[in-house]
């Protein structure tokens, strides 16, 4: 596909290690917009990574992973004397992950020299990173920097229970996220997390259309919801057999970026967009999202 738009995501980076019936399956580089971006890479879209990882020899595995996969890791921070994060996923029988996590969120840092965004672009970021204290300063400021240049801001709240300790700190940081994006999705899990309510069209009134205008809803295998100032559109999921869900939802989000663009929908035709468009964008995301629901990597296949 070839187009002058570009894709940045910033997020973190781990060694996803995928168990069935305890026992490993497979290990791939991953972490939320990470996955995300190497469907973007292996799509076509020119896509550039901005994160963290360790000095050793996972970090080395992460940065030839991006490179390999037409994503630049320019700036990627390899952190000197550190170790790279590892995630436990273990799949079930309908193949839907339980996460342990072996992280040091606390000792992340990022590069000090940030991408160049444009009008036009699209900015992926959400997961803990987005809301972490220890790197919030570095993350606005990036994320401040391409909305002021005209850039679209897709946030994907992806905030899990071993993080419900530090919501309190961390709330105002993902108040100011939401304020800052075009586009919030939020899975099911995310909101009964954070506010105890699973109604879609009452979190978007009450939570995300003081701050965002555009909500999409996801829940599983039932059917994504999407709420626009003057819309509640509802899509259905196509249901197929699952290899593993790990991924799922990143790639979800890959598919909606890449059909912005390739659809060559910029941040001011948001607010007009039709019901067939919003189809089509979800069509998309759903898209990508099928087809790694089909293997054990975390993004779009090569193909």
């Amino acid at each position: 596909m070839e187009t002058k738009r570009s894709a940045f995501g910033i997020g973190e980076t781990v060694l996803d290690i995928i168990f069935k019936n305890d026992q490993p399956q497979a290990a791939n580089p991953g972490g939320s917009v990470f996955n995300s971006m190497i469907s973007l890479g292996r799509s076509g879209v020119p896509a550039t990574f901005v994160s963290q990882t360790g000095d050793d020899h996972v970090g080395d595995i992460v940065v030839n992973f991006l490179r390999d996969n037409g994503v630049c890791p320019d700036y990627v921070f390899r952190q000197p004397s550190t170790k790279s994060h590892i995630s436990l996923a273990f799949l079930n029988d309908q193949n839907d992950a339980r996460y342990q996590f072996y992280k040091d969120h606390a000792s992340v840092q990022l590069t000090q020299d940030f991408p160049n965004v444009q009008e036009g672009d699209v900015v992926l970021f959400g997961s803990f990173f987005a809301i972490n204290p220890v790197i919030r300063k570095q993350v606005l400021q990036f994320m401040q920097r391409a909305k002021q240049r005209g850039a679209m801001v897709y946030y994907d709240i992806n905030f899990r229970k071993p993080h419900l300790a530090d919501l309190p700190v961390c709330m105002p940081n993902l108040l100011e996220n939401l304020a800052l994006s075009d586009v919030v999705r939020g899975s099911s899990e995310d909101f009964e997390i954070l506010y105890g309510e699973r109604d879609s069209t009452v979190i978007y009134e009450k939570h995300i259309k003081p701050r965002c205008p555009f909500l999409i809803y996801t829940d599983g295998a039932r059917e994504i919801h999407v709420h626009t100032p003057d819309n509640h559109l509802t899509f259905p999921v196509q249901q197929i057999p699952t290899v593993s869900t790990v991924g799922a939802g990143d790639s979800f989000n890959a598919g909606f970026v890449y059909g912005l663009i390739k659809e060559q929908i910029l941040q001011e035709q948001m607010v007009n967009l039709q019901p067939d468009k919003w189809s089509i964008l979800i069509e998309h995301g759903q898209r990508f999202s099928r087809e790694v629901c089909q293997s054990l990597e975390n993004y779009i296949s090569k193909k």
